[in-house]
């Protein structure tokens, strides 16, 4: 069966049209009592790109500036839903160009399937990524707000080396069956 081609910009789009069903309209709660160079946010219902893009994006940048390094604190609870997959093509892309002054995400959720793929993608992203259960939010609090230095550097090298595959991956040909 001959097979069609796609960037994955359009892959993304297609998907976004098929996962149209029953959704929550969604948005970010910012949460207190963190430290200035915490971003904590708990996701609620379904979370587009438009609400990546308005909210979440303009408080991370914004905080960046701020401090020059940032942590991430996620939280995606039973309120949360899912993220559609422009979310997902928009943050893996800002993800790119911001990593180097992201120094920790810590993810809370006891919903399997983000914890899995939160664990498979965070050996691609520099900063140190862990996975709670909502029960250990102590202990993701905890390690979120300790002052301990980045794993390992960046230099460079690894920020073109992130652009590059940036610029790949908007690039890539995906073949689909018809």
């Amino acid at each position: 069966m001959k097979g069609k081609h796609f960037t994955a910009c359009k892959l993304w789009a297609i998907g976004e049209e098929i996962t149209m069903g029953k959704k929550k309209e969604g948005r970010f709660e910012f949460l207190e009592g963190f430290p200035k160079d915490v971003v904590a946010v708990a996701f609620k219902g379904y979370i587009d790109a438009d609400e990546f893009e308005n909210v979440l994006k303009p408080q991370v940048v914004e905080r960046i500036k701020q401090e020059g390094k940032v942590k991430l604190f996620y939280v995606l609870d039973k309120d949360f839903d899912r993220v559609s997959s422009g979310f997902a093509l928009e943050d893996a892309g800002f993800a790119a160009r911001h990593m180097r002054h992201v120094v920790r995400i810590a993810i809370v959720t006891d919903k399997k399937s983000v914890r899995r793929a939160a664990r498979f993608f965070s050996w691609l992203v520099m900063p140190e990524v862990r996975v709670f259960k909502l029960k250990e939010m102590d202990a993701a609090k905890a390690w979120i707000t300790e002052n301990k230095p980045p794993m390992s550097g960046v230099t460079e090298d690894e920020v073109e080396a992130r652009k590059r595959m940036e610029m790949e991956f908007k690039n890539t040909i995906l073949p689909i069956e018809q």
